[in-house]
């Protein structure tokens, strides 16, 4: 992808769907209001101090800026965001593209469905979306509270365990939108990122496609082939499911695809062989407190072979 899709968009203030638009105008307003008030006190701090002790009138004042303009300023800004927030898409799942979203420490659990067979497609930490319509996100949380939040495409929605909620986004151009938890879950809350990669709808179409396939076969005899080898002698499939491979574990990330996706540990490496070496080694030292351990006793060469294997789940 290039492009927009170079830099991942994390602002309010760079909407790039309709509802991001509303809420970047709500923040606009309010940064506005607050500099003129701001500009306003500072005057009259000014003019205070020019009047060298005359009396004033306190009642006037205590009356007039403490009760008249506070009310006035909040009931224009009461109505004019009820009037703006009618705007906002409902949290609805009809008629749009609904995908699953599981908050866990600290990472995410990301599900489609696929459209074909009506099977379920797992993938974690990445969310592609296609450009122009709508999508629904079903979002719960699988042990403490989380929170989604991507500031360039929509709001922000708590995730709440043993509950559903929803958020209704939309992209109106492609890219890539980082979305974050936005309520503290532990001491990797920072370190749990989300990205939304907005394609084109026939690109969307055949990524969705593509997940859909169990694990792609290493070339026999080669370095990838010694690789799916390491990650059963690491125990791997305890945790991990690839599908077509190993099919049981949930308790990690599924990494049927992981080689397509573009970050790992919930958005804190980029994606590539040496990053999944290092990962697996010890992710520990990347993200201390994780639920993945370290691998044990694995040779520099068995490394490698697992990265390489890993890197080939395109």
């Amino acid at each position: 992808m290039t492009g927009p899709a170079t830099a991942p968009l994390q602002s309010v203030l760079h909407p790039a769907g309709a509802d991001a638009a509303i809420i970047g105008q709500f923040a606009w307003v309010l940064f506005g209001a607050g500099a003129l008030i701001f500009v306003a006190v500072m005057a009259l701090l000014a003019l205070s101090l020019r009047r060298h002790g005359r009396p004033l009138r306190a009642r006037l004042w205590i009356g007039g800026g403490g009760i008249v303009f506070p009310v006035l300023v909040l009931s224009v800004l009461l109505g004019w965001s009820t009037w703006r927030s009618a705007g906002l898409a409902p949290q609805t799942s009809a008629g749009a593209l609904a995908i699953s979203v599981t908050g866990r420490m600290w990472w995410w659990e990301v599900n489609y469905r696929d459209p074909a067979s009506g099977r379920e497609i797992a993938t974690a930490n990445e969310i592609r979306i296609p450009v122009g319509r709508t999508v629904y996100l079903g979002l719960n949380a699988a042990d403490v509270i989380h929170s989604l939040w991507i500031p360039a495409l929509a709001g922000k929605r708590d995730m709440i365990p043993g509950r559903v909620t929803g958020l209704t986004l939309r992209a109106d151009k492609p890219g890539i939108y980082r979305g974050q938890c936005a309520e503290y879950c532990g001491i990797q809350h920072a370190n749990m990122a989300l990205h939304v990669v907005a394609l084109a709808p026939a690109e969307f179409d055949a990524w969705l496609a593509a997940q859909a396939r169990p694990a792609r076969e290493p070339a026999p005899d080669g370095l990838q082939l010694r690789g799916r080898a390491v990650f059963f002698e690491q125990r791997c499939q305890n945790c991990h499911t690839i599908r077509g491979v190993a099919e049981r574990a949930r308790l990690g990330p599924d990494l049927t695809h992981v080689g397509s996706r573009l970050r790992i540990g919930a958005g804190l490496l980029q994606n590539h062989r040496a990053s999944l070496a290092a990962w697996v080694a010890n992710p520990q030292a990347l993200k201390p407190g994780v639920s993945m351990p370290a691998a044990s006793g694995i040779d520099g060469a068995s490394l490698q072979a697992l990265a390489a294997y890993l890197e080939g789940l395109q």
